[in-house]
């Protein structure tokens, strides 16, 4: 198989064409940020970017993949955590059990970049990965955060008041 362009290096892998990309990125790669949720593309917990679209890795085989496209993982979005989106998640404390946050994550990070003030709708349309939590509400908030489109306190109320906790 040839290398995969991940995270800004190539990466060499001796999956099945068939295999999931998913798959490889975990367990060949060792990026396990990507999660596996339901295995048919409709959760989004194991959303990645190529060539900066969002897309869900169970369901693309390696073999679907062309040379010199670049995939980016939860791990390649910013190794620091300095995004924008990252910041805004810890600082709302958006996730609850946190498994479904890596593909939230980069779903918005790609809505953010084609949108960079998203309105409530177009961030609906955006986000439709399945949180079991129902951080959804957290998760709005947060792209509105990085995004600039309110303050931390603004969104803290909001939060709040969807809460009941006014």
């Amino acid at each position: 198989m040839p290398d995969l362009h991940v995270n800004g290096a190539l990466r060499s892998h001796d999956a099945e064409p068939d295999t999931p990309l998913l798959w490889v990125l975990r367990e060949q790669l060792g990026l396990t940020g990507t999660k596996y949720g339901c295995g048919i593309a409709q959760c989004g917990a194991c959303t990645v970017h190529i060539d900066g679209a969002p897309v869900r890795s169970c369901a693309v085989p390696v073999s679907a993949l062309r040379p010199g496209q670049k995939i980016t993982t939860i791990e390649g979005l910013s190794p620091d955590g300095g995004h924008a989106l990252q910041k805004a998640w810890v600082q709302l404390d958006v996730p609850q059990c946190g498994y479904c946050q890596s593909g939230m994550l980069m779903a918005a990070a790609a809505l953010l970049k084609d949108k960079p003030r998203p309105t409530d709708a177009e961030i609906d349309a955006a986000i439709t990965n399945i949180c079991r939590c129902g951080t959804y509400n957290r998760v709005r908030e947060g792209i509105k955060l990085a995004a600039g489109i309110t303050t931390r306190t603004a969104a803290v109320e909001v939060i709040h008041l969807q809460r009941g906790q006014a």
